[in-house]
């Protein structure tokens, strides 16, 4: 049966994809789990061809769902970079278990290392620094090693509001970098307003910490459950941009698009090509149907999901 030829068009109420767009966008990456996965009957009808999968570790997930859903990514041809959340792995034994089991079963060889969301660890880790020291990554062969980014800070690590452990703990990540093999990048909190973005990337670089940064961005979504999901993560200032366009009675219903931002960022990137925001990473927190449809009509890899023809 010949499958679907797909084009990029422009959604309604949208902003027209533009070249600056189309380019940031290219390589995207985007954050599934396993119960969301299961409502997706063909992720190639959605995602580009080569289009890396982050699967999140939710606390009370079970290794075995987890894997299952790397296997079948994997079977699709995405490559796929689970979460491995410190605070929730018992032991050095149960993180090794986990790195083979994703390996045999996935031919898994990059992975998020963070700290996870629970707030007394329920082993012996508690920061992704510590999962580095184990060795296992590089034992096992992991290629890429992608760890988080707070681009409005984190209130767990710096209770005071500034950036300073985080600061000390990027650093010492940078300098890991700098003396192994693997790959590494940041992978961000989602933020909504780009020019503290910017302003915070800029900073790192001036603080010596030349690590890519893959910036998330909250997917299309009601507005309603964005809010939700920014105050339970911990979203900073940019939350103030919601917040002003629930106000706004003529938008309160309309859904949520990260036009504004992406634009924004694009057109910054085009304008500063070493910028050091390199890539985009989608939290599709309105589904990842919307998600993906919003990044085919913006030029995502040319508008293109991987079983068009």
């Amino acid at each position: 049966m010949a499958l679907l030829k797909f084009k990029r068009r422009d959604a309604p109420g949208s902003t027209p994809a533009n070249e600056n767009v189309e380019a940031f966008l290219q390589g995207y990456s985007i954050e599934v789990m396993p119960r969301t996965a299961e409502k997706v009957e063909d992720f190639r009808a959605l995602l580009p061809e080569g289009t890396r999968v982050y699967i999140a570790h939710i606390e009370g997930t079970p290794i075995e769902d987890m894997v299952a859903t790397a296997r079948r990514l994997a079977r699709d041809g995405y490559p796929v970079m689970p979460h491995f959340p410190a605070r929730i792995i018992k032991d050095k034994a149960t993180l090794a278990d986990w790195i083979a089991r994703y390996q045999g079963e996935a031919g898994v060889d990059q992975a998020l290392l963070l700290a996870g969301g629970v707030a007394q660890p329920m082993g012996d880790f508690d920061s992704s620094m510590q999962l580095m020291e184990t060795g296992l990554f590089d034992k096992a062969g992991f290629k890429r090693l992608h760890v988080a980014g707070h681009p409005e800070g984190n209130r767990d690590i710096d209770p005071d509001g500034s950036m300073k452990n985080v600061l000390e703990a990027l650093r010492w990540k940078q300098e890991f970098s700098n003396r192994t093999d693997a790959e590494m990048a940041l992978a961000t909190q989602f933020a909504f307003d780009a020019k503290p973005i910017i302003a915070w990337a800029d900073s790192l670089r001036e603080a010596g910490i030349c690590l890519p940064i893959h910036i998330g961005i909250a997917g299309p979504a009601k507005l309603q459950t964005l809010i939700k999901f920014a105050i339970a993560c911990g979203v900073g200032p940019s939350l103030k941009v919601l917040q002003k366009r629930a106000m706004d009675v003529s938008k309160l219903l309309l859904p949520y698009e990260p036009n504004d931002v992406i634009t924004e960022l694009a057109a910054h990137k085009a304008a500063n090509p070493d910028f050091n925001i390199t890539k985009v990473h989608f939290f599709p927190l309105g589904g990842i149907k919307s998600n993906a449809t919003w990044a085919i009509n913006h030029g995502g890899a040319s508008g293109r999901p991987a079983n068009a023809s």
